[in-house]
């Protein structure tokens, strides 16, 4: 289906029977991506005297039970309560769902004993674009970021500069297919967080930071609209569903 979207004074033809899905489903078991010393999720039939949620186990419907961490679990979007004493809800501050983005693919390079993306790396990469959220796809790009335990396994991160340089270019939205834009182990001082978020200065509470995406190979680097899809949880983060569509040229 064709249709026209105006955003920020300027028209896009999309077709929205062309959806490029960017998140990664949770599963109830060990094949779920992983992060932060934590088990899998478990997505279980409820049960209580005389009642197994289950039809296979004479329920009249399936009822299932879910358990899971939206940071380390799967594709989440999070806002600044993710760092702040106030209470901010996800669900509250993300108020518009369509933004014109930015996909690039970066190899994280060597710094000291990390692999991180620079500023350099993401200025260059995306170059003169005026858009409203970068979408960064690390290298390598394999399928194994479907289900990685990514536990002590150190994975790359953004410098402080590159998420100031994202700011500084007005860039609102965030998405990167690692578990975390900051060090995995940094004793709390969550570099890019905070300044991705300007904690130190003009709180940006609007501007999202969303993680564990995994962008397939078969997109390429571009421009694209992005309609960032959440699941309405009152919490600081939530599990969510970014989906890409190509503009089509007039």
């Amino acid at each position: 289906m064709l249709a026209r979207i105006k955003h920020n004074n300027k028209e896009y033809r999309i077709d929205f029977s062309k959806p490029l899905d960017i998140s990664i489903p949770l599963r109830g078991n060990e094949s779920n991506v992983c992060a932060w010393l934590l088990d899998p999720p478990k997505i279980e039939p409820h049960q209580e005297e005389g009642f197994i949620g289950k039809v296979t186990e004479g329920a009249s419907v399936n009822f299932n039970d879910i358990s899971f961490n939206p940071h380390a679990h799967g594709t989440h979007t999070e806002c600044i309560g993710h760092i702040t004493k106030e209470s901010y809800s996800i669900n509250q501050q993300l108020s518009d769902y369509f933004f014109l983005a930015e996909v690039v693919t970066i190899a994280p390079e060597k710094y000291q004993d990390d692999f991180v993306v620079s500023r350099k790396q993401i200025q260059y990469a995306i170059g003169k674009s005026k858009c409203e959220a970068i979408i960064i796809r690390t290298l390598p790009n394999l399928k194994e970021k479907l289900s990685k335990k990514y536990s002590d396994t150190n994975p790359p991160y953004l410098l402080e500069e590159a998420a100031q340089f994202l700011v500084d270019r007005g860039i609102e939205h965030l998405l990167i297919d690692l578990p975390s834009i900051d060090k995995e182990k940094d004793n709390g001082a969550l570099l890019a967080h905070r300044a991705f978020w300007q904690i130190e200065g003009n709180l940006r509470s609007r501007a999202t930071i969303t993680e564990f995406i995994y962008v397939n190979n078969a997109i390429k680097d571009g421009t694209y609209i992005l309609n960032l899809q959440l699941a309405p949880f009152e919490n600081d983060a939530a599990p969510s569903r970014p989906v890409l569509f190509k503009p089509i040229e007039a």
